[in-house]
């Protein structure tokens, strides 16, 4: 398996160099958060072709990371596409841009740390294929796990649709959102993606408990990530400054991450 793992990091590292020259290239890395799905399902994929004979669960878990990773890798390019350069790589790299190094702070603060963090919150995925060599069955365990990502999944693919809805409309202009799943949390996109990769977790350790030991950082490392790092934390300071009162009033009244009912105003 360590030879398995190896390639992937192989191929992680040349597809994350070529980016880093893209965005040299055009001056703006914030493409790479449409890598961060994407790349996953690529991790996955990846190891689903070094088998010699892929068990179900083998394809069940490339199934799974590969729809989440490549719908949101999608998603997020569009995104960026539409929108252009995202202001939290600009405030990331402002010094390095006016010292002029940009490109190699381009590499070091963006892409590779990207590439590192991708591979470890993948490590399920990617390890739970790799043990899963035919027969490996698809186990009640499994099952579970698949219950729990199916719910992360919605969250995060509704709560997208309608945040898109929603910011498409221009009377919705300096509005909150807080309707549908937002009305219960107020980032249910970041609760799909704590359940969509808890659940593959989960699948993976129907594999085996030894492997769903040496994995377990990788959902609780994206854990950490979306509540207290670059996810809910980072996204609310700047949601402070440009919604302020309305949006001041949306917090005392809704969850910050996991759904429950809204509070009442008073």
């Amino acid at each position: 398996m360590f030879e398995a793992l190896a390639i992937n990091a192989a191929v992680l590292i040349v597809l994350v160099l070529i980016q880093w020259l893209i965005s040299v290239r055009i001056n703006d890395v914030s493409f790479v958060d449409a890598f961060w799905g994407a790349g996953m399902g690529v991790m996955a994929l990846v190891s689903w072709i070094q088998l010699d004979e892929p068990g179900p669960l083998a394809t069940l878990l490339l199934a799974m990371t590969t729809a989440w990773g490549f719908r949101l890798g999608i998603y997020l390019f569009a995104r960026w596409w539409k929108h252009g350069e995202d202001k939290r790589y600009k405030m990331i790299l402002k010094k390095d841009r006016e010292k002029g190094n940009f490109v190699i702070a381009a590499l070091t603060k963006v892409w590779l740390g990207q590439a590192v963090l991708l591979f470890a919150v993948s490590s399920p995925a990617q390890v739970g294929i790799l043990a899963s060599e035919a027969p490996a069955p698809i186990t009640a365990l499994a099952y579970v796990g698949v219950a729990v990502y199916l719910i992360g999944i919605f969250f995060e693919w509704v709560g997208d649709w309608q945040l898109t809805r929603f910011k498409n409309n221009p009377d919705n202009d300096g509005k909150v959102l807080d309707t549908g799943l937002w009305r219960y949390t107020r980032h249910p996109n970041y609760f799909g993606d704590f359940m969509a990769w808890w659940g593959i977790w989960i699948v993976c350790a129907s594999a085996g408990w030894d492997y769903a030991l040496y994995t377990v950082i990788g959902p609780l490392f994206l854990t950490f990530t979306l509540t207290k790092w670059s996810g809910v934390t980072l996204l609310e300071k700047g949601m402070d400054k440009s919604k302020g009162d309305k949006y001041a009033d949306y917090k005392r009244r809704t969850s910050a991450f996991f759904p429950m009912p809204p509070k009442s105003a008073g």
